[in-house]
C-alpha cells in the first residue's frame, strides 16, 4: 500500500500549515498551455492550508549563485485543502522560474512563506463579480472561480480572459468544463492572432470600450477583479473610469507598489564616528534573538536592512510591506511600519512586523 495513502488522516486531526516550520514537496507538475506548467505542493509535514482564494505564496528557490525569492499567486482553491498549486509562465530571461521548469520534480522540496494579499473576493462580497485577466494574470481568477464552483455555483461570473493566441489560453479545457456546470457563469475568451492550430470563431483583437460591453452587458454592475501586466491593467482602469464605472467596486493584483526608500548600510566605522569624532548618526540598538547577534540600526534603515549589515538572514521577497515573506516576532521595542498589507491586524497585535518596513524607534528585540 502506498505509504502516503496508509498515512490519511481527517481535516479535523490535522493543523493548518505553518510555514516557518515546514516545506513543501512537489505532487505534481502539469503543462497547462506553452511555457506555462502547473506545480502542485504538499506539506511535508500533513499539514492542510489555510487561505483566501486570489491570495499568494512566496517561494524560496536555490538558483545557481544563492537563493531567490519569487512571488506566485495561488492557482488552486482553499475549498480543496490537502494541497497547493502555482501556475507560473517562464518569461524570456526570468531566473526563478526557468530554474523550476529545470529542476521541480514530484518529490523536490521548498521552502514557502505564506499565504498573503489581499486580492480575494472573500474581501469584497458581490451579488455579482467581472473577472478580467491577461496571460498568465488568470491564476488568481481560477483560484476564486474553483472556490466559487464548490461552495456557490450559482453565483453569477463573468469571466473575461484575453490571450495572444488560442492556445495560449490557460485552463481553457476547465474553464468550458465550469462554463457547462456553472449556470451563472459566462465565459468571453479574446485572442490577439489567429492560429495555424486550430480554427478560432471567437472574439479578437485587444479589449476596449467597444467589446467589453458585448462580453459583459451589465459590467458597471459588477464587482471588478483584474489582473495581468500593469500595461493591460492601466487600460482596464481607463476603460472603466472613462465608462462612469464606480472604482470603489474595482480591485487588482499588482506586486508594483512603492519600494520603501533604502538607505546605503554604512561601514561600522562611519556607523557611529563623523571624521571630526562626533557621533555620525543616531543608532537604536536591536537584538536578533534567535542569532544571538546584537546591531546597531542608524537613524532611517530599517530592520531588513541592519540586519543583512549584521549578517542576519531573514527572507525578504517584495520588499515593500506586500508579500509578508519578512514576517518576524517583536519581542520587546517599538517601531514604525508603514506596510501594503503584508501584514494583518491581527498579527500586529500578536507582536508580529514586516522587517522591510519597519524602523526602530526604541531599543528593539526580535526573533531572527
Amino acid at each position: 500500500m502506498n505509504a502516503t495513502v496508509s498515512l490519511y488522516k481527517h481535516l479535523d486531526e490535522m493543523l493548518p500549515w505553518n510555514d516557518r516550520l515546514q516545506v513543501l514537496e512537489v505532487i505534481g507538475v502539469i503543462d497547462e498551455a506553452p511555457e506555462v506548467r502547473t506545480f502542485i505542493f504538499r506539506s511535508d509535514n500533513q499539514t492542510w492550508f489555510r487561505y483566501k482564494p486570489g491570495q499568494f505564496v512566496t517561494l524560496e528557490l536555490p538558483v545557481e549563485g544563492g537563493s531567490v525569492m519569487r512571488t506566485y499567486t495561488l492557482s488552486s482553491s482553499p475549498s480543496r485543502p490537502f494541497s497547493i498549486a502555482v501556475t507560473v509562465k517562464a518569461q524570456q530571461g526570468s531566473i526563478g522560474t526557468r530554474w523550476m521548469f529545470e529542476h521541480l520534480k514530484p518529490g523536490e522540496r521548498l521552502k514557502a512563506y505564506g499565504p498573503g494579499g489581499n486580492f480575494s473576493l472573500h474581501d469584497h462580497p458581490a451579488a455579482k463579480y467581472l473577472f478580467i485577466s491577461a496571460g498568465s494574470g488568470i491564476t488568481p481568477m481560477m483560484s476564486m472561480l474553483r472556490w466559487l464552483n464548490d461552495f456557490a455555483p450559482q453565483t453569477d461570473v463573468a469571466f473575461v480572459n484575453c490571450a495572444r493566441r488560442p492556445e495560449e489560453i490557460i485552463f481553457r479545457k476547465e474553464l468550458e468544463l465550469l462554463g457547462s456546470r456553472m449556470p451563472g457563469l459566462s465565459l468571453g475568451f479574446m485572442i490577439e492572432e489567429r492560429s495555424s492550430r486550430e480554427s478560432w470563431f471567437g472574439h479578437m483583437g485587444r479589449l476596449d470600450a467597444v467589446r467589453l460591453p458585448l462580453l459583459s452587458p451589465d459590467f458597471r454592475e459588477r464587482e471588478v477583479f483584474c489582473c495581468g501586466p500593469e500595461p493591460f491593467m492601466r487600460a482596464v482602469r481607463a476603460m472603466l473610469e472613462s465608462s462612469g464605472f464606480d472604482m470603489a467596486h474595482y480591485h487588482q493584483e499588482s506586486f508594483g507598489a512603492s519600494p520603501v526608500e533604502p538607505v546605503p548600510a554604512p561601514f561600522v566605522d562611519e556607523l557611529r564616528l563623523a571624521p571630526d569624532g562626533a557621533p555620525a548618526a543616531e543608532t537604536v540598538p536591536i537584538r536578533f534573538s534567535l542569532s544571538d547577534v546584537d546591531a546597531e540600526c542608524v537613524s532611517g534603515q530599517t530592520v531588513l536592512q541592519t540586519a543583512r549589515a549584521s549578517g542576519v538572514r531573514i527572507p525578504a521577497a517584495c520588499e515593500f510591506g506586500l508579500c509578508g515573506t519578512c514576517k518576524v516576532k517583536k519581542v520587546s521595542g517599538e517601531v514604525e511600519m508603514s506596510h501594503n498589507g503584508g501584514i494583518l491586524d491581527h498579527e500586529i497585535a500578536d507582536g508580529f512586523i514586516l522587517a522591510c518596513c519597519s524602523r526602530p524607534l526604541a531599543a528593539l528585540e526580535i526573533e531572527a
